[in-house]
Protein backbone atom coordinates (compact mmCIF):
# COMPACT_ATOMS: atom_id res chain seq x y z
CA UNK A 1 0.00 0.00 0.00
CA UNK A 2 1.29 3.26 -0.62
CA UNK A 3 0.78 6.64 0.55
CA UNK A 4 1.76 9.97 -0.91
CA UNK A 5 2.90 13.41 0.66
CA UNK A 6 3.53 16.23 -1.34
CA UNK A 7 5.09 15.30 -4.47
CA UNK A 8 6.57 11.68 -2.51
CA UNK A 9 4.97 8.58 -2.53
CA UNK A 10 5.84 5.99 0.15
CA UNK A 11 5.78 2.14 0.72
CA UNK A 12 5.54 0.35 3.93
CA UNK A 13 7.92 -2.39 2.45
CA UNK A 14 10.62 0.36 2.58
CA UNK A 15 11.06 2.34 5.30
CA UNK A 16 14.74 2.81 6.16
CA UNK A 17 16.35 0.12 7.79
CA UNK A 18 13.54 -2.10 7.81
CA UNK A 19 13.13 -3.29 4.63
CA UNK A 20 13.67 -7.30 3.42
CA UNK A 21 16.08 -7.92 0.61
CA UNK A 22 13.97 -10.08 -1.13
CA UNK A 23 10.39 -8.38 -0.21
CA UNK A 24 12.33 -5.12 -2.11
CA UNK A 25 13.43 -7.32 -4.99
CA UNK A 26 9.48 -8.73 -5.02
CA UNK A 27 8.13 -5.55 -4.79
CA UNK A 28 10.82 -3.95 -7.91
CA UNK A 29 10.14 -6.95 -9.79
CA UNK A 30 6.43 -6.47 -9.82
CA UNK A 31 6.05 -2.95 -10.04
CA UNK A 32 8.43 -2.99 -13.34
CA UNK A 33 6.26 -5.77 -14.56
CA UNK A 34 2.87 -5.49 -13.78
CA UNK A 35 1.55 -2.07 -14.85
CA UNK A 36 -1.77 -2.92 -13.19
CA UNK A 37 -3.15 -2.16 -9.50
CA UNK A 38 -7.01 -3.61 -8.23
CA UNK A 39 -7.80 -0.09 -8.31
CA UNK A 40 -7.99 0.33 -12.34
CA UNK A 41 -9.33 -2.90 -12.93
CA UNK A 42 -12.17 -2.13 -10.63
CA UNK A 43 -12.73 1.54 -11.78
CA UNK A 44 -11.36 1.87 -15.18
CA UNK A 45 -12.61 -1.79 -16.53
CA UNK A 46 -12.70 -1.10 -20.16
CA UNK A 47 -9.12 0.20 -19.98
CA UNK A 48 -8.11 -2.68 -18.24
CA UNK A 49 -9.74 -5.29 -19.89
CA UNK A 50 -8.68 -3.99 -22.96
CA UNK A 51 -5.02 -3.88 -21.84
CA UNK A 52 -4.83 -7.02 -20.59
CA UNK A 53 -5.89 -8.43 -23.70
CA UNK A 54 -3.24 -6.60 -25.76
CA UNK A 55 -0.43 -7.72 -23.38
CA UNK A 56 -1.78 -11.15 -24.09
CA UNK A 57 -1.42 -10.90 -28.10
CA UNK A 58 2.14 -9.24 -27.33
CA UNK A 59 2.87 -12.55 -25.31
CA UNK A 60 1.79 -14.61 -28.55
CA UNK A 61 3.76 -12.08 -30.75
CA UNK A 62 6.61 -12.80 -28.90
CA UNK A 63 6.25 -16.21 -28.64
CA UNK A 64 5.39 -16.29 -32.52
CA UNK A 65 8.56 -14.68 -33.00
CA UNK A 66 10.28 -17.56 -31.17
CA UNK A 67 8.69 -19.70 -33.50
CA UNK A 68 10.26 -17.96 -36.31
CA UNK A 69 6.71 -17.16 -37.87
CA UNK A 70 6.69 -13.61 -36.72
CA UNK A 71 9.33 -10.81 -38.55
CA UNK A 72 11.36 -8.65 -36.92
CA UNK A 73 9.79 -5.50 -37.76
CA UNK A 74 6.61 -7.22 -36.58
CA UNK A 75 8.19 -7.75 -33.15
CA UNK A 76 8.97 -4.03 -32.87
CA UNK A 77 5.92 -2.59 -33.77
CA UNK A 78 3.77 -4.99 -31.36
CA UNK A 79 6.42 -3.99 -28.77
CA UNK A 80 6.11 -0.45 -29.22
CA UNK A 81 2.16 -0.29 -29.26
CA UNK A 82 2.19 -1.62 -25.96
CA UNK A 83 4.55 0.73 -24.65
CA UNK A 84 2.64 3.01 -25.56
CA UNK A 85 -0.69 1.53 -23.85
CA UNK A 86 1.22 1.02 -21.31
CA UNK A 87 2.16 4.71 -20.53
CA UNK A 88 -1.86 4.99 -20.46
CA UNK A 89 -2.63 2.09 -17.95
CA UNK A 90 0.48 3.55 -15.21
CA UNK A 91 -1.15 7.10 -15.41
CA UNK A 92 -4.22 5.66 -14.11
CA UNK A 93 -2.66 2.71 -11.72
CA UNK A 94 1.08 3.41 -10.75
CA UNK A 95 1.72 7.11 -11.36
CA UNK A 96 4.81 6.95 -9.74
CA UNK A 97 8.36 6.81 -10.57
CA UNK A 98 11.83 6.21 -8.48
CA UNK A 99 13.77 9.32 -7.70
CA UNK A 100 17.60 9.52 -7.32
CA UNK A 101 19.46 6.39 -7.65
CA UNK A 102 18.03 2.64 -8.54
CA UNK A 103 19.35 1.22 -5.89
CA UNK A 104 17.10 3.81 -3.91
CA UNK A 105 14.07 3.93 -2.22
CA UNK A 106 12.08 7.01 -3.06
CA UNK A 107 9.66 7.69 -5.16
CA UNK A 108 7.64 10.76 -6.52
CA UNK A 109 4.53 11.45 -8.05
CA UNK A 110 5.16 11.62 -11.86
CA UNK A 111 4.04 13.31 -14.49
CA UNK A 112 3.41 12.25 -18.41
CA UNK A 113 7.35 13.01 -19.24
CA UNK A 114 8.27 10.79 -16.25
CA UNK A 115 6.10 8.24 -17.08
CA UNK A 116 7.04 7.99 -20.95
CA UNK A 117 10.78 8.50 -20.00
CA UNK A 118 10.17 5.28 -17.57
CA UNK A 119 7.85 2.98 -19.76
CA UNK A 120 9.88 3.07 -23.44
CA UNK A 121 13.34 3.01 -21.36
CA UNK A 122 12.33 -0.19 -19.63
CA UNK A 123 10.77 -1.78 -22.33
CA UNK A 124 13.95 -0.53 -24.81
CA UNK A 125 15.94 -3.01 -22.15
CA UNK A 126 13.69 -5.66 -21.83
CA UNK A 127 12.56 -5.71 -25.21
CA UNK A 128 16.12 -5.99 -26.54
CA UNK A 129 17.22 -8.25 -24.12
CA UNK A 130 14.19 -10.81 -25.54
CA UNK A 131 15.30 -9.72 -29.06
CA UNK A 132 18.65 -10.16 -28.36
CA UNK A 133 18.30 -13.64 -27.09
CA UNK A 134 16.29 -15.42 -29.61
CA UNK A 135 17.77 -13.62 -32.54
CA UNK A 136 20.86 -14.99 -30.76
CA UNK A 137 19.05 -18.83 -30.83
CA UNK A 138 18.58 -18.29 -34.47
CA UNK A 139 14.50 -18.17 -33.63
CA UNK A 140 13.69 -14.69 -35.25
CA UNK A 141 12.24 -14.57 -38.94
CA UNK A 142 14.17 -12.19 -41.50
Amino acid sequence: MKTATNDRVQFPAYQQGTANIWLRLAHEAWDHLWPWTSSILRRQRALAMASIVLAVLVSVAWGAAALGHLSRHSVIAWWFGWSLLEVLIRHHSKPYVKEGPWWGSTWRVANWMDLISYVLFKNLLLGSGLFLMLNALGLLAD
